[in-house]
């Protein structure tokens, strides 16, 4: 199934996204132009390991956005068309319980010997949704599509804990750093809450600074 990437992005978050690029990029340049730079900024960008994993981590967290969100379309597809494996069981008193493992079949019918029947009827059909729903994640290319998703997903956790451990020897790599918070840890619910507020901020003032360096390089010109 071929992919798209035909999707509504909020426009406050795709604001969010372009300043935080920006200020990386703007304090890049004003860093590489500025003859006046203080000493965070004067220390050569191409020496920041910090930007490289920037970027790297940008590409991979842009992959698994696109990963998950064909995995979700073609499970979306998968329940339409098969549905989640569960099984609806019909309880001595006549109340129907829908139930989607043997762990919460158990936990409904116990282990009674009168239960025993219904329990192993119940989890053959069970064991045959969920054999169907195999057989179709396999067919349509969600199974691949889910172990790509896990696969790209530890790609960015682990330039994560490499980000964390780097330390930033620029104005842009600080920038770039805050992006990476931002964009990994803030939720649409979080947006008003500490720290996001702070970190917007931070941001900010990151811009402030790379355009005052770039003022301060033209006018010692």
């Amino acid at each position: 199934m071929a992919d798209s990437d035909n999707t509504t992005t909020p426009p406050d978050v795709t604001r969010r996204r372009v300043l935080a690029g920006t200020v990386v990029a703007s304090t890049a340049w004003a860093l590489q132009g500025s003859a006046s730079a203080s000493d965070a900024g004067s220390t050569n960008l191409r020496s920041d390991s910090t930007l490289g994993l920037w970027q790297k981590w940008k590409e991979a967290h842009k992959l698994t956005e696109r990963l998950c969100r064909r995995q979700q379309r073609l499970e979306k597809q998968l329940i339409k068309s098969v549905g989640f494996p569960c099984v609806t069981v019909r309880l001595p008193k006549g109340e129907e319980v829908t139930v989607h493992s043997n762990e919460a079949l158990k936990d409904i019918l116990g282990k009674e010997p009168y239960t025993a029947a219904l329990r192993k009827k119940a989890e053959a059909a069970l064991a045959a949704h969920q054999a169907r729903w195999n057989a179709a994640a396999e067919e349509t290319g969600y199974t691949a599509a889910l172990m790509a998703e896990r696969q790209a997903g530890e790609r960015v956790q682990d330039l994560l804990q490499t980000f964390s451990r780097t330390a930033a020897t620029t104005l842009a790599g600080v920038a770039g750093k805050l992006d990476v918070v931002l964009r990994e840890g803030e939720s649409e619910e979080e947006r008003s809450e500490f720290p996001w507020p702070q970190i917007r901020s931070a941001l900010s003032d990151l811009v402030h600074i790379a355009e005052m360096l770039v003022l301060m390089g033209a006018a010692s010109r």
